[in-house]
């Protein structure tokens, strides 16, 4: 199990504090009618725009597949756009918040250039490479470095086969 994991919890409750407590203070300011009709449009709002970004998604996925392109960057999109439409839809005027500026194009491109990286740090270079196509790498020139001579192979017992089994270590 990952380490931030167990941090959720906790995450989830101080970010339903602050929605409490930005619906209390919006509610004082305009009023509870008011508070509450901005929640409700916004998550109308949002669940109109996820339907729409999902077709957005599903087309320019197909497109990319269709065309024989690499589908991360169409697919990287729709899913910041995605976002952005359920967070609108979670009834709250914070999530709403965060999920307008998700679906404000130069917000949008930021978000799917930071998705993009966590994703090539955390995939191998070939599926990044076939998500997303070539990649554009810096090279800086320097010293040549020296070329590691592989290591010979310890030979045990003059090289003869030698019986048993092989015992795993226990993982803790």
């Amino acid at each position: 199990m990952r380490r931030g994991l167990k941090f959720v919890p906790l995450a989830l409750l101080l970010a339903v504090v602050l929605e409490l407590a930005v619906f209390v203070g919006v509610g004082r300011a305009l009023g509870f009618g008011a508070a509450v009709l901005l929640v409700f449009a916004a998550s109308l709002l949002g669940l109109v725009l996820m339907r729409r970004e999902g077709m957005r998604a599903w087309r320019g996925f197909r497109s990319a597949a269709t065309a024989g392109q690499p589908p991360g960057r169409q697919v990287t999109d729709g899913l910041v756009g995605l976002a952005g439409a359920m967070l609108l839809a979670v009834p709250g005027l914070v999530s709403g918040l965060l999920g307008l500026l998700l679906l404000v194009p130069p917000v949008r491109r930021l978000a799917r250039a930071g998705v993009q990286r966590v994703t090539e740090r955390r995939v191998s270079s070939m599926v990044a490479g076939d998500l997303f196509g070539p990649r554009t790498v810096r090279v800086r020139q320097g010293a040549p470095q020296p070329t590691p001579q592989p290591e010979q192979p310890v030979v045990v017992d003059g090289g003869r086969a030698i019986e048993g089994e092989i015992i795993e270590p226990r993982r803790h």
